[in-house]
């Protein structure tokens, strides 16, 4: 054949003369009996399984610092505190390594998982439901939202730094992460992978907002329960405390002549001033000590703080929480000293003086 067609025959020259390789082995086949390649016995082969445990893993450690974040920022808005914060040391490798799975492979793995796919098909059924109207409203409130975030995270750290100098440093990773929400939150649709700076910064904020408006209910409910006594005070001191020997002087006991205590006394200065300190009670509920006023009325009860047990006893041996109670009387007995009156022969004789005569010039 190539000495038919020459030394330097192309394949293309071959294929027109001779038809493609594979007609040409069929046509041999043919020839020789053989079974067409259709016949011939094939392999089934399994497609392998996909992997999904880093995927699993990445998106479990999302929901995870999700939850995380948004029960530490309410423990940490209710207090009032930052320590409830320094839970964001557990949360923050797990949250770190999930992101960079993402980074690297992208969420495309995460789509493969099940329960992705179910969530998905769940979600799909409620757009088209009654509900389809409320989530497109909720959508357009997108943009509002990242902004709303980052007012909260700098709002928090100003209101933790008042309230705790240990704060300070917290106000600069804050102010941070509410300029990184504003640039992230609208790209979210367009790269998936922002969801892991999106969504744990928003469980973070709500959580805050969930605990800063409990802060707020628990302070208006205590004050409207239980509010407190003020009593009239004319005193012009203002700090309101007595001292001896620079010791402070809650309370005063007096005494007549017999020994016998007296009560409803009210003491004044020099200058017809009342002596006004602080007055403590209990607090209704609490078992807890609290300031009722200021007034110059003594004496005043004894405030005791202690402990009761299953029966109701105080200072039971099995106490199991804290009790107040006002105790009144003196806790002490007096010896007045008696005062007698000398006899007048006894009594010593009136110093005299003597002239002292001025010098004459």
């Amino acid at each position: 054949m190539e000495a038919e067609l020459g030394e330097g025959a192309k394949v293309e020259t071959l294929i027109e003369r001779l038809g493609t390789p594979e007609s040409y082995a069929a046509e041999l086949r043919a020839s020789g009996g053989y079974p067409p390649p259709e016949d011939a016995p094939t392999i089934a082969t399994t497609p392998p399984k996909p992997h999904f445990t880093q995927a699993r893993l990445a998106l479990w450690g999302l929901a995870f610092s999700v939850v995380g974040l948004g029960l530490f920022a309410f423990a940490a808005a209710v207090s009032v505190s930052p320590r409830p914060l320094l839970g964001l040391l557990l949360v923050a490798p797990v949250l770190l390594l999930s992101a960079l799975y993402v980074i690297r492979h992208g969420v495309e793995p995460l789509d493969a998982l099940p329960e992705v796919a179910g969530v998905r098909t769940w979600l799909a059924g409620t757009r088209q439901g009654r509900d389809s109207r409320a989530l497109v409203y909720l959508r357009s409130l997108k943009p509002a939202w990242w902004v709303l975030c980052a007012v909260a995270l700098v709002g928090f750290g100003l209101l933790l730094m008042l309230r705790s100098t240990n704060a300070v440093l917290m106000l600069p990773v804050l102010i941070v992460l509410a300029a990184a929400i504003v640039w992230a939150g609208p790209r979210t649709t367009a790269d998936r992978r922002l969801w892991w700076l999106a969504v744990p910064v928003s469980a973070f904020v709500v959580g805050a907002l969930l605990g800063g408006f409990g802060a707020v209910i628990d302070v208006a409910h205590s004050r409207a329960s239980y509010p407190y006594q003020s009593y009239p005070s004319s005193s012009n001191y203002d700090d309101h405390t007595l001292s001896y020997t620079n010791n402070s002087v809650e309370n005063v006991y007096a005494f007549d002549a017999e020994g016998k205590p007296l009560s409803d006394v009210y003491l004044y200065d020099q200058n017809g001033r009342p002596l006004s300190v602080a007055r403590y009670g209990c607090e209704p509920g609490t078992g807890g000590r609290m300031k009722l006023g200021e007034d110059n009325r003594f004496p005043r009860p004894r405030v005791v703080q202690g402990v009761t047990d299953d029966r109701g006893n105080f200072d039971g041996y099995n106490g199991y929480r804290p009790a107040c109670r006002e105790e009144g009387g003196v806790p002490f007995s007096a010896a007045i000293p008696k005062v007698t009156t000398p006899p007048a022969s006894a009594t010593s004789p009136a110093p005299t003086t003597t002239a002292t005569p001025t010098p004459t010039k």
